[in-house]
């Protein structure tokens, strides 16, 4: 976001904090940041914007640092995956000040972690959710969506519920699936043969099995829910798919991967 923001001219100073000082200053070298501070007062006295992207597991303890100190003109928001415990966070946190928060997640991203790999035209045209709630402030809102859409993302709203039910089953199912299909070969006798004989299919279904751990474990509990939902359904379709090879039922794999062949060429389409 700090390159797509720079690159768009949106700009005056980003200041970055975190925990290494290694990738602050990292950050700095690259001109991704302005400068670096060490304590979150300082990082945002006087700052306009306040991103928290940060696993969604530390961000009631960012958001309960940030609360006293928080700027008075300064809105605040994030990048999360689950949008519940992020609010619910905030609102502990903040109090009335809460009315400045506007939770958010862009739908994007690589497997890659660290300012080295970020990249400035990585929202372009890709789709960012803001999930408002009733009190959120109006100008803060539109403060948000209009930073986003400055770095060249499509903005949509959803409520966080809706959000963290429909992204269990767009992205935080297949991460899991990834995480388990690559745990499963890896723990084989011949994982070794397994690997040095896959090609683009495993390759593409495992790739994000190569995201951070500690994101997807703080993911996985926060919207523990949702996730179980899908993963109970998908469990039920897997067995039923197991059936039908064991029963050598040929109609029914036929019409299954069909259904899902022209689902999928859809799917092409809008990319």
């Amino acid at each position: 976001m700090a390159r797509a923001l720079r690159d768009a001219g949106t700009v005056r100073e980003i200041i970055g904090y975190g925990r290494s000082v290694g990738n602050l200053q990292q950050a700095v070298e690259l001109g991704v940041i302005d400068r670096a501070e060490v304590s979150l007062p300082d990082a945002v006295l006087g700052a306009d914007m306040i991103v928290l992207a940060v696993p969604v597991g530390n961000m009631a303890e960012i958001l309960n640092t940030l609360g006293p100190v928080l700027p008075e003109r300064a809105v605040v928001t994030d990048v999360g995956s689950v949008k519940g415990s992020v609010i619910a966070a905030a609102r502990a946190a903040l109090g009335p000040r809460f009315a400045r928060f506007v939770a958010g997640h862009p739908i994007a991203g690589t497997e890659q972690s660290g300012v080295a790999a970020s990249l400035p035209d990585l929202f372009q045209r890709r789709r960012v959710i803001l999930t408002p709630e009733p009190e959120t402030d109006a100008d803060a809102l539109a403060r948000v969506r209009a930073m986003w859409e400055a770095a060249g993302a499509q903005v949509a709203t959803l409520t966080a519920e809706d959000h963290d039910r429909i992204l269990a089953v767009s992205s935080h199912l297949p991460h899991m699936l990834a995480y388990c299909l690559m745990d499963m070969v890896v723990r084989h006798d011949d994982y070794r043969a397994i690997l040095e004989n896959s090609a683009g299919s495993f390759s593409d279904t495992t790739r994000v099995a190569a995201s951070d751990p500690v994101m997807w474990r703080d993911i996985c509990l926060a919207n523990r829910d949702a996730l179980l939902d899908a993963l109970r359904q998908y469990h039920a379709d897997l067995g039923a798919l197991a059936e039908a090879i064991e029963k050598g039922d040929a109609k029914w794999l036929c019409e299954t991967f069909t259904r899902a062949k022209h689902a999928r060429d859809g799917l092409n389409k809008k990319f």
